[in-house]
């Protein structure tokens, strides 16, 4: 089954679209990462909660591949400046036990 990783990000009022365009720049470079599957970069709906970037991989171990490799650390060399982002979050980790797609 696959592996599922979700990077809850508190990103502060006014720096919503600026977190957004960061990722429509990149999207592409993860999608070249042997084992990977999907990504979506998931917007709350009012304040309630984070955002939430959600990877899926074909395994744990492809994804700790991913975060070894070049790509990864190109791809987060450059983050929102601190004022951008607040409390909170982090990264959560998931075995896909069950899974019905429609």
């Amino acid at each position: 089954m696959s592996f599922i990783v979700n990077n809850r990000v508190v990103v502060k009022p006014g720096f919503e679209e600026a977190f957004e365009a960061r990722f429509r720049a990149r999207a592409g470079e993860i999608d070249k990462q042997p084992g990977f599957v999907a990504m979506r970069v998931l917007r709350p709906v009012g304040h309630q909660a984070p955002y939430v970037v959600e990877t899926e991989w074909e395994s744990q171990e492809a994804f700790r591949a991913w975060v070894g490799s070049e790509d990864f650390k190109r791809a987060h060399a450059n983050p929102m400046p601190k004022e951008a982002v607040g409390e909170g979050g982090g990264l959560e980790q998931f075995e896909v036990v069950i899974r019905t797609d429609g």
